[in-house]
């Protein structure tokens, strides 16, 4: 296929750079327009940006001329990947797509829209038909968004449970690497040796986003998934890699632990027969070994687009224990807004925006 030409909305910050890294030499996206704030504008990016990503700074991308993010400095490209920050996402977001420019987002600000897909393609991809409800969008414009990171593995380990057994409530810790916070992180003095036993903001986000994404397409709607999850957010000294400690009370009881773990280990990803450039061939992966899984070995594996399940256990009521990990920056946030392009235009739902226009 062709390459769609695609812009990337805040691709001076973190989620931007990542952004651009992962879509170096992509076989179906090209980066055509760098968009970011007004100070940016009209400078070259390497000029712009202080790139902070482990590789060189693309040539390719070093002498683009930073846009504005407004509608009219984007008419070139097929389709956007915002990575704004959420004070000023919402605004932009809808903007775009009511001009007819789809938005793929990794900010939180249309996650919870009844109307906009929340999107992990492994688990819930019967939700991108909400687009054709959302009455916002124009002319082919539309807006799908990606979950918080640590709901992706939080979700992608919860959904064969919640298939078979049904989840009746959750109650999980989660671990979260200080890339998480963006550039430059968490102050040194704070998090060297130390925990931090809360995250503002992320608690709310990791106990209502993954009843949206479990939950039933029913007449154009999601239905919620029915339990209740009970979270507590903490930051630990861990450069990538949110790690978390999960209970899960299921409605049936499991017969024991290996039917558990073989459920796990038999999962099947919905997305074999598309073939898609960045899903991972096992994108749940179940470690037997009592300390696995660790960000630091397992990270990055799978291209860092994997979720490692490890410490399950079963106890007599058949509430189900474990432990999940993913890369926080490349699965929880760039790398799986891109892997949602992919189903998107494996679905048919994200073109040229030739085809698209109006006669």
């Amino acid at each position: 296929m062709n390459s769609l030409k695609a812009g990337i909305l805040g691709a001076t910050g973190a989620v931007g750079q990542k952004f651009i890294r992962l879509l170096e030499n992509h076989p179906w996206f090209k980066i055509t327009a760098l968009g970011a704030s007004g100070r940016s504008a009209g400078k070259p990016y390497r000029k712009a940006a202080n790139w902070v990503e482990p590789v060189p700074l693309p040539e390719s991308i070093a002498g683009l001329e930073v846009r504005e993010c407004k509608t009219t400095n984007f008419d070139d490209v097929d389709f956007v990947f915002s990575g704004l920050d959420s004070s000023v996402a919402g605004k932009i977001e809808k903007e775009f797509a009511a001009s007819g420019i789809p938005v793929i987002s990794n900010a939180k600000n249309f996650r919870m829209h009844p109307d906009v897909p929340l999107l992990v393609p492994e688990v819930n991809p019967d939700h991108i038909d909400l687009i054709d409800r959302q009455e916002f969008s124009g002319d082919g414009g539309w807006i799908v968004t990606n979950p918080n990171c640590v709901v992706i593995p939080l979700v992608m380990s919860l959904s064969p449970l919640e298939k078979v057994y049904g989840v009746e409530s959750v109650i999980l810790t989660s671990m979260q690497a200080i890339s998480g916070a963006g550039y430059p992180g968490v102050p040194s003095l704070d998090i060297l040796g130390n925990v931090l036993p809360f995250i503002p903001g992320e608690e709310p986000k990791i106990e209502s986003e993954p009843l949206k994404l479990l939950g039933t397409l029913e007449e154009g709607k999601v239905r919620d998934a029915g339990f209740s999850i009970r979270a507590t957010a903490t930051r630990v000294p861990v450069r990538n890699g949110h790690l978390l400690s999960v209970n899960a009370s299921l409605t049936h009881k499991p017969s024991g632990l290996e039917e558990v773990i073989d459920l796990f280990e038999n999962w099947q990803s919905p997305l074999a027969e598309h073939d898609l450039p960045s899903a991972p061939s096992r994108p749940l992966w179940m470690h037997k070994n009592n300390d696995h899984p660790q960000p630091l070995l397992h990270a990055e594996e799978e291209k860092a687009m994997r979720t490692s399940i490890g410490r399950v256990r079963v106890d007599d009521n058949g509430t189900v224990s474990f432990v999940a990990m993913a890369h926080n920056t490349v699965r929880g946030a760039a790398g799986g807004a891109i892997l949602n392009a992919e189903l998107l235009v494996a679905k048919g739902k994200l073109t040229p925006a030739a085809e698209r226009s109006p006669g």
